[in-house]
């Protein structure tokens, strides 16, 4: 059982870029039926979480407009610089405006330039001051930011939980490999509704 006194709930990359259906980047993700579903669930897992001790933690990915903060880019980061997707103060960088009824409840944590939301930014010293044990993680992209934020965290400590319906990949074949395959190895796959 999950103590959510020492629980957060990371929320990753749920901006419009990604999930918007103009989003610069959101052609990445093939499995676009489940975007709707994985919103839905999230959205009420955070209506939930509100009510109770949890943190709640958004770590948005943002870039200056000459993305700078990016030396010799390769994969999805290139493919983010080559589209200008997620520069600060555009609205593809902005939160999905699902959470925006809940924004008050949500501490964001900026700094973000890459796939670990651990990274040059101030998550971990956010989660230790809370005293937190136990991270949550949702968004996307499952092979990517989730994996490797979720390495991270198994690496500093934290226990570490994944939402098998609150992420997103760029292929079901993707999706199902890390959550039946990867995962397992450094954390608990979960869905959201065992959570409330």
């Amino acid at each position: 059982m999950i103590d959510l006194n020492k629980t957060a709930l990371i929320l990753i990359g749920f901006q419009n870029d990604y999930f918007a259906e103009d989003g610069l980047v959101h052609s990445v993700i093939d499995d676009l039926n489940r975007y709707d579903q994985v919103v839905s669930n999230i959205t009420t897992l955070i209506k939930h979480w509100i009510e109770t001790p949890a943190t709640i933690i958004a770590t948005p990915i943002t870039f200056t407009p000459t993305y700078e903060e990016l030396v010799n880019p390769v994969g999805i980061l290139k493919m983010v610089q080559q589209l200008n997707a997620f520069q600060k103060g555009t609205p593809g960088a902005e939160t999905i405006k699902e959470f925006e009824p809940l924004s008050q409840h949500i501490v964001e944590v900026s700094g973000k330039r890459g796939l670990n939301a651990f990274a040059d930014t101030g998550l971990d010293d956010a989660l230790r001051k809370k005293g937190i044990q136990s991270v949550v993680l949702a968004g996307a992209i499952t092979s990517i930011c989730i994996d490797s934020t979720g390495r991270s965290a198994h690496e500093r400590g934290y226990q570490v939980n994944v939402l098998r319906d609150c992420i997103i990949s760029r292929t079901v074949l993707e999706q199902e490999f890390y959550v039946e395959n990867i995962f397992p190895l450094y954390a608990k796959v979960i869905q959201s509704s065992e959570l409330f």
